[in-house]
């Protein structure tokens, strides 16, 4: 009887520690290699977590927080914002403004929450983190990876840049190549052009770009880290990120993945459909009428093609 008992409490003692503890909505701080970064838990549904990463260098989280309230009753949807960005600290430390080390900020949160399933998507730039994640660390508590508008590399993001800039009026490519030969990106008439750029590939809808009441107190979007990886433009990459490149790594990758993007994304839909080719369990999603910015183009569409996937890759 003695023995029957004792085998009965290590099977629920294994069961109690077996169980992953339900997130719930709330938000922290943790810290990291050069400060501490901004996390924030919203919905508690019965699905596994989704960690969203917001794209820039230097963007921010907020403005997307209302779009996935339509997931939270799914599931728990985790955002933060890296280090140098929104509410995370900003130390100025141009020695961490390496990709290495944002993907520790992503290995902190996950050890942070004790994540022992979740979804990682990565939005843009964020894009990039979740690649350099997938190729360099252990992927066992990764349930499948979400590659919104991707910066997966950035020689073929710049060969889709001068296709959509193709696109524009002769006079709006003219003044790109012009101030570009020139090495001048404030000029005013390039200022304009880069605009045209932005609202017809970028974020398409008219309007305010962030809902107030999320966004309200949070610093804006660090363009100094934005210039110093990137470049001074979406389409001309002149900073630390120009030679980045993982497009040969991701048949590596061995998790469901989705490639989604928007119909007029700065991600071409053909470049989304290449990367499926070299990614053996994937699907892509094109969101239409929507640009760069789908939470905010359309986010109806855009979290019923997470939603979908989600589901089936769960269900499996």
């Amino acid at each position: 009887m003695k023995l029957h008992f004792i085998a009965l409490v290590g099977i629920i003692a294994v069961a109690i520690i077996g169980c992953e503890k339900p997130l719930q909505p709330h938000e922290g701080y943790v810290q990291v290699t050069g400060g501490k970064i901004w996390y924030k838990v919203i919905g508690n549904g019965p699905g596994k977590p989704l960690l969203v990463m917001h794209g820039g260098p230097g963007g921010r989280s907020c403005g997307s927080i209302e779009a996935y309230q339509a997931l939270a009753n799914d599931r728990p949807i985790i955002f933060f914002d890296q280090l140098e960005s929104g509410m995370s600290d900003h130390p100025n430390d141009t020695s961490l403004w390496k990709v290495p080390y944002f993907v520790e900020q992503v290995e902190a949160l996950r050890k942070e929450l004790k994540l022992k399933s979740f979804h990682l998507l990565g939005s843009s730039w964020g894009g990039s983190i979740a690649v350099e994640y997938m190729v360099t660390k252990n992927t066992d508590a990764i349930a499948s990876v979400i590659f919104a508008g991707p910066l997966i590399g950035t020689p073929q993001w710049m060969k889709d840049s001068k296709v959509l800039i193709s696109r524009l009026s002769q006079p709006v490519q003219d003044t790109i190549n012009k101030y570009e030969a020139l090495g001048d990106y404030t000029s005013p008439a390039y200022k304009a052009a880069t605009d045209t750029f932005n609202i017809t590939f970028g974020s398409r809808k008219k309007g305010p770009r962030t809902p107030a009441s999320d966004c309200e107190g949070v610093p804006g979007s660090n363009r100094a880290i934005y210039n110093y990886m990137w470049g001074p433009t979406e389409f001309n990459a002149t900073g630390t990120l120009r030679d980045f490149d993982r497009v040969a790594d991701l048949p590596t990758i061995t998790k469901p993945t989705l490639f989604i993007g928007g119909e007029y994304d700065e991600v071409l839909p053909e470049t989304l459909y290449y990367y499926q080719t070299l990614v053996p369990d994937s699907k892509v999603a094109i969101v239409p009428n929507a640009g760069h910015a789908k939470t905010r183009d359309n986010p109806e569409d855009y979290m019923r093609s997470l939603r979908e996937f989600l589901a089936e890759v769960e269900s499996k």
